[in-house]
This record gives structure tokens, sequence and C-alpha cells, in this order.
């Protein structure tokens, strides 16, 4: 990417890692705000150089991790956010395709959320 002088790269980090859902999860929220934080810091480095570094995060989203985490009521879940439902993975998919293509070419160390209003509740 540096040798062509463009380039982006989408990273996926977690609304966890900007602010904990749950208690019993410190360590995979630890993990994905040191996720954010060095996107923040390698973005700074590569944009200069021509590559955009952004991050997904996304939020309570129904996949085979969601399934396995033993959230027992996902109703009960769905029904706590803005949106009150679940996300697919194809919206956060979206997400991610619009901060690769060229219409986000002044996107660089940003962590949108796709997480149906969770950060703004």
């Amino acid at each position: 990417m540096f040798a062509h002088g463009n380039g982006r790269i989408v990273i996926n980090a977690s609304v966890s890692g900007i602010r904990s859902p749950n208690p019993g999860l410190s360590l995979y929220s630890a993990s994905k705000a040191a996720v954010i934080s060095l996107m923040r810091s390698v973005a700074m480095e590569a944009a200069p150089r021509g590559v955009r570094i952004n991050a997904i995060a996304p939020g309570r989203v129904v996949t085979d991790m969601m399934l396995r985490s033993g959230v027992g009521n996902m109703s009960a879940v769905a029904a706590g956010l803005p949106l009150r439902r679940m996300g697919k993975p194809e919206e956060v998919a979206e997400a991610v395709v619009w901060l690769a293509s060229d219409a986000a070419s002044y996107v660089v160390g940003h962590v949108p959320a796709a997480d149906g209003g969770f950060l703004a509740s």
C-alpha cells in the first residue's frame, strides 16, 4: 500500500472498546480499546503515505459469537437498544464498505459505531 501511495484498512473493533456493556467483559473490552488506540496511532502514521485506516465498532449484532455468549434473552437485549432490534452482519458490512470506499476519502482514524444507538443512549 505504501509503495502505491494508496490503501484502505478497516479494523474490526467493538462498542465494548468504547463503553463496556456488561460486567464480566473486562478483558474483551480492554482488548478492543487497545485495538482502537493502536488503530488511531497507526492511522496517523499511515495517512501521509496515502493509506487510510479506520475501525468499525459493531454493537449487538446477531452472530455466532453473540449466540454462543450466553445472552439468555435476546429480545430483552434488543428492547434495550434505541432501535429495539439487534443488528445484522450485513448492516455492519455496509458501514465497512463505506469506510473502504472513495465516499469516505476524508475519513481517517475514525471509529463509527454500527450499534443501533447503543452508544448514544
